[in-house]
This record gives structure tokens, sequence and C-alpha cells, in this order.
């Protein structure tokens, strides 16, 4: 597609400074102090609003690009107060409530109130054509919530984004949001990834004209947010915090990339970085719980304990601080409760700390497959300390958490649940002396967890079911199956911890000698930052390659 010429995308580098309209909305809601936002990155949105809002709306937009919503909706409120004209303005409010796209159920309140900004942007009169085809593009996910299934909502945006792209080629930010609609609508169920490649394919040939534009470096990262696209969008990943530092989301995403591709150290000092940027922000509790949960897996994939045992003294203060109204930031309050359940859980298991994990206590969340999460994590230390007893009492708690996911139409997360209840039950099989039924049901956590993907909440399963299944064979004594478990699950999680040491092991008591010392000396590379005497199995490595 030819660029379009120069008056049309004049381009603006946004700037706190100089933005009236914005800093009259924070005044406003005191509640939301975001702190100084300097560099957002390089947008432009024509519109038919006064010109003298023009700064405002590109700034209202750099921040819905990076998600940060309860910014974008203060900025587009002083916008409103300027010019209450300004079509455009409730477009972004509306779509700023729809918050994460990537998220699950939208409550009622955010609804409701997306709702209305696309009311009060269809009752101004006047317009352009292209302005009143993004209000009712919005309105389509918000008008008929109460009759029509999310999916089916998102399905007809989709449709909608296509059609005003096809009608206006020539605007940018009509493909890139056609771009991240089509991301949103892709199934964890689908392996051909269809929509992610299509979505790619339009941000990839825009991001190469516009490098620093913040929407395309971020949805390109989404788009790839699967293993076996995972290195296509490094150069994103590695581009993005540079083009919008001051959003804290910015700073995050990038370490999805990273995650996906074993690349702990940048994953962590990512999340550092966006730790302390989220902390800066008075309602953003859940996006430094989720900075927290990313840069705590990858702590503990590298043995640096001591630093993943420091996120877990601080996840007290924050849960209580996490916001349950409100638009809030790229990571909901559902990720935050995810993340207070997930980073004790991880500690415990990745350690092996058995004893830890029955000690476990749920975060009484509000959505209740992040309590799953704990109940999961006792049932292994249960199962791993011979306790069956115990063991099913938290394998009975989640099948019911499983069924109150049910009641809310959430699929995805009920699949995760009884995938987690299935590995669940296989260890209290096997711990009650079942090991064919152990052996049955974990072969079919394993199946139904490589059929789906995890989810952008988290940086990965609490513990990965083929995992699982190869340290199931390896009580089995069946280290030549064990070993295949835990290659297959090193090309999905590449340089995990227990995967790789799982694989070492059952290479070395399958007479694998190479390959044994192989894993093991990449076990050491992993772990280059260690902890002295962290973990047992690091001296273990260097034993065995020497």
């Amino acid at each position: 597609m030819p660029r379009p010429p120069a008056f049309a995308i004049v381009a603006f580098v946004l700037a706190l400074a100089g933005s009236a309209a914005a800093q009259s909305a924070a005044a406003s809601q005191p509640g939301h102090d975001h702190g100084p936002v300097r560099q957002l990155g390089t947008v432009h949105f024509e519109n038919s609003c006064a010109p003298a809002v023009s700064a405002d709306v590109d700034r209202g937009l750099a921040l819905l690009h990076s998600f940060w919503f309860s910014a974008a909706i203060e900025t587009f409120d002083g916008v409103l107060k300027a010019d209450p004209t300004c079509r455009i303005a409730h477009w972004g409010i509306a779509m700023s409530w729809w918050s994460n796209p990537f998220g699950t159920a939208r409550s009622a309140q955010a609804l409701k109130n997306g709702l209305a900004a696309t009311d009060a942007a269809k009752a101004i009169p006047g317009g352009t054509p292209r302005e009143r085809a993004y209000v009712d593009a919005v309105d389509v996910l918000y008008r008929d919530a109460a009759t029509k299934d999310q999916r089916t909502r998102i399905l007809a945006y989709e449709q909608a984004m296509a059609a005003l792209a096809e009608a206006y080629p020539k605007d940018l930010e009509a493909r890139v949001f056609y771009a991240l609609a089509l991301a949103q609508s892709a199934l964890p169920t689908d392996k051909t990834y269809a929509n992610q490649l299509k979505a790619a394919a339009i941000l990839e040939e825009e991001f190469a004209r516009r490098p620093e534009h913040p929407g395309l470096a971020h949805y390109i990262i989404h788009s790839f947010d699967v293993p076996p696209l995972a290195s296509r969008g490094l150069n994103a990943a590695r581009r993005y915090s540079t083009i919008a530092p001051d959003a804290p989301h910015a700073l995050h995403m990038p370490s999805h990339t990273f995650t996906r591709l074993g690349l702990w150290q940048d994953s962590i000092e990512a999340n550092l970085r966006s730790a302390e940027s989220a902390h800066r922000d008075a309602g953003a509790a859940s996006e430094e719980l989720h900075a927290f949960d990313y840069q705590a897996y990858a702590f503990l994939q590298t043995g640096q304990d001591a630093a993943a045992r420091a996120t877990i003294d601080r996840v007290p203060a924050l849960k209580a601080a996490i916001p349950n109204a409100g638009a809030g930031n790229a990571a909901p309050p559902s990720a935050g409760y995810y993340a207070v359940a997930a980073i004790p859980a991880r500690y415990a298991l990745e350690r092996n700390a058995w004893a830890e994990a029955t000690a476990l206590v749920p975060p009484a969340a509000p959505n209740a497959w992040a309590d799953a999460v704990t109940h999961f994590a006792r049932a292994l230390g249960f199962a791993h300390q011979s306790q069956p007893e115990a063991a099913q009492k938290e394998v009975d708690r989640l099948i019911e958490l499983r069924e109150a996911v049910r009641k809310t139409n959430d699929a995805y997360w009920t699949e995760q649940v009884d995938i987690q209840r299935l590995g669940a039950a296989a260890w209290t099989a096997f711990s009650a002396g079942k090991r064919d039924e152990a052996l049955t049901l974990m072969q079919e956590a394993a199946t139904r967890e490589d059929a789906t993907e995890k989810a952008a909440v988290t940086p990965g399963p609490l513990k990965p079911a083929r995992e699982l299944l190869g340290d199931l064979y390896m009580e089995l004594q069946r280290p030549a199956d064990a070993l295949a478990a835990y290659e297959t699950t090193l090309k999905k999680e590449p340089n995990r911890f227990r995967a790789t040491y799982g694989a070492a092991k059952a290479a070395q008591a399958a007479g694998q000698k190479q390959k044994a010392t192989a894993h093991y000396a990449q076990l050491l590379q992993i772990c280059r930052k260690a902890d002295a005497g962290a973990r047992p199995e690091l001296k273990e490595a260097t034993a065995a390659t020497r």
C-alpha cells in the first residue's frame, strides 16, 4: 500500500508538557496519578475535532495503543471538555473501556460505560463518515451484550474493522485496529495461526514505514505470542520499550517474547523496569503484580531464588491495592489476583518445595480460576508427600472451581482449570498407588494442554502438563518416555529449569550419556547467575559435565 501523503499523517511526538486538556482531566481525578508522561511514540489520527485538541487526541490514541486505558480515558475526557463535539474522543473512551482485547469477560460496569460512550458519540451531529464508521464498529462490542455472547460481538467487530480498513485504505489506524481485531479473535485451539499471521502481515508492512508507532510494535508482539512464531516478534519486542518508555506496558510487553524464547535475563530486566514504572501509577497495582509474575518466573528459571522470594514479600500490599473499578491498565484486576496466587505457587513448585506448596493460602479472588492456581499447587504438594486424602480434597475443590468458571461462560478458563484438575488427580492417584489411572489422567492433561495456548495473563503454565508427565514417567521408571516428554516441553517452553534438568536425568537413566551431558550443560548456562548453593540440581549438573 502506498504511503499516505505527509499532510495526512503529520506525526506528533506526544508530550504531557503542553497538554492542557490532559492536565485538566488528571486534576479532576486525583485517584489516578499517572506521574509525568513524556514519551509514548509517534501517532496521528485525522479527525474533525477542533484543531486545539488535535495533540491531545493523538496523545489519547498513543496511550490506548499501549493499553494505558485509565490515562487514555482521562485524556479523552479532557478533549471533550475543550471540544464537546469531538466524536472521536468518545470512540477513544469506548475503546478504552473494552480494555485489554486479550482479556476475558468484561464487567457489567465496563459494558455500561462503553455503551454510554458510543451513545454519546452517536448523538453528536455532523462529523465525517469515517469517524462514524469507527464509532459504529466499536458499538457492536457493547450494543447487544445482554443478548449476544462476547465472541459473537468480537467477530462482528472484526468484520466491521475489515470493512472500515477496506473503505479507507490510506487510513493507517484503520489497518492497525483491524489487525488487532484479527489477533483478538484468534482461537487458542487454531494451530494454523491464520489470524495471527494475517494480522502480522499488515502490521509488519506498516512498521517498516513507521518504526516509531507504538501500536505496530505492540501488536506484532501479540500476533507472534505463540511458541512457533515467537522468534519473529523479537525485533518488535526489542523496539517497543524504546518507542514508548513512559508506558508501563511497553516496558513489560517485550517480556512476552523473551519468555517464549527462554531469554530469561531479558525478561527480568524488562519486568524490573515495568514494575518500577507501574509503581508510580496510583491505579496500577495489577500491572505491577503482572510484571512481578513474569519477573519471578524468570528468576526461578535461572536459579535466582532470593530475588524471586523478594517479589513474594511485596505481594500482600499490592493485593490490597488492586483496583476493582475503572478501566485500569493492560493488566485488569483479574490479572492482579492471578499473580497474587501464581507467584508464591511458582516459588514452591519450581523448587520442588512440596511442604511450602501445601501451606499456600488461596487469595479468595473474584475470578475462580485464580484460586484454582493455589489448589492445584496444594494438590501436587500433598501428593508428593504421600498424602492422597489431603490431595483429593484439593482435587475436589478444583472441580468446584471449574464449575464456577463454567457458569461465567468462560470456555477458555474452564478448560485451563480442568487441565489442572486432571494433573492434580493424576498425582493424587499415583500417591494412592493407582499407577495406571495416574498415567491415563496425566496423558489426557498433556494432550489437552497441547491443544490450547497459554493466556497473556501468565508467563506460562504453573507446571506444564507434559513436564508433569515426564516426572510421572520417571517415577514409573520409564526414562526414555520421560526424556521424550521433557524434550517436547522444551520445544514449547525453551530453557525451563525443571524440564531441562528432567531431560538430563532421564537421558542419564536411559543410558544416553551424550544427550544427558548436553542437557546438564544447558542447565548450567541457563543458571549462570544462580544463587550460590540454591539448587542441588546445579551441583549435580556441574559434576556430570566435568
